[in-house]
């Protein structure tokens, strides 16, 4: 049996790809907080004006995770001042969970932040999102005091890059 692989490419966030990766992160993690699944109208307001520009270089990146050629996944990180990126939209598509596809994002994503000179990773997260923290933990972060506020934001954590 032939070896499946993953590959990791930056790519802009206005791609087909990397729109339609975008629609179903913001679609999951909508839906476990409502309870209900959100409806198109929801995930084009929950798109509008979420800051995605400053995922481009010099401010940041967004790379499209693909399994077999397939878009799977996606993840961002963001130059939070000259020391801190954020690593934000990391997602899988549930089909492609449970293949090592998830680890490799987060090592390519610090990768993409020391590029962009950053020496600490942070991000935030709601406690409901319990594969994403479980994810994050494997991964050597901790939990850090809060770095900033909002209405989706329960914990935050931090790791050395």
């Amino acid at each position: 049996m032939a070896r499946m692989t993953w590959t990791f490419i930056p790519e802009r966030v206005d791609t087909p790809d990397a729109t339609s990766l975008r629609r179903d992160y913001y679609d999951d993690v909508a839906s476990r907080y409502w309870k209900r699944p959100a409806t198109e109208a929801e995930i084009d307001a929950g798109l509008a004006d979420d800051g995605v520009e400053r995922l481009t270089p010099p401010t940041g990146r967004f790379l499209v995770a693909r399994y077999e050629g397939k878009a799977a996944g996606c993840g961002g990180v963001v130059l939070l001042d000259g020391e801190r990126a954020e690593l934000t939209r990391v997602f899988l598509r549930h089909a492609f969970r449970g293949l090592g596809g998830a680890g490799l994002l987060m090592d390519r994503l610090e990768d993409a932040a020391r590029a962009l000179g950053a020496r600490r990773m942070v991000l935030n997260t709601r406690l409901d999102l319990v594969e994403a923290r479980a994810l994050y933990t494997r991964h050597g972060y901790a939990e850090i005091p809060a770095y900033c506020t909002g209405p989706y934001m329960d914990v935050w954590y931090g790791k050395e890059l």
